[in-house]
């Protein structure tokens, strides 16, 4: 018994694919990847920067850390946050993630 099966070559007069038509399948996951990943993450990007621009006195936030407060200061870098009456707490303004609608804190 010979497991070994014979080996034909490939006719002579066999076209190569074109080159175009082998880096397609390259070329469309470059596409997916840019309209699923990065275009989204852009937009998101933009967003944060507009909110962050946008900051202005009285307004209730949320930082990366999970404190909650309302926004006494704003300055270029740092922003003043009273998280309780009387308390205040300075954050970098890049810490601040979430802008909430007006009255939500108490």
């Amino acid at each position: 018994m010979v497991f070994i099966s014979n080996a034909y070559a490939q006719a002579a007069g066999a076209a190569p694919e074109s080159s175009l038509m082998s880096f397609l399948p390259i070329i469309l996951m470059f596409v997916v990847l840019y309209f699923v990943m990065i275009r989204p993450q852009m937009k998101r990007q933009k967003e944060q920067k507009a909110m962050l621009d946008a900051l202005a006195k009285g307004d209730e936030v949320i930082t990366a850390g999970g404190v909650a407060g309302k926004v006494t200061k704003v300055a270029d870098a740092f922003v003043s946050i009273e998280i309780s009456h009387g308390v205040e707490m300075q954050v970098q303004k890049s810490a601040v993630t979430t802008l909430l609608p007006k009255g939500t804190l108490k």
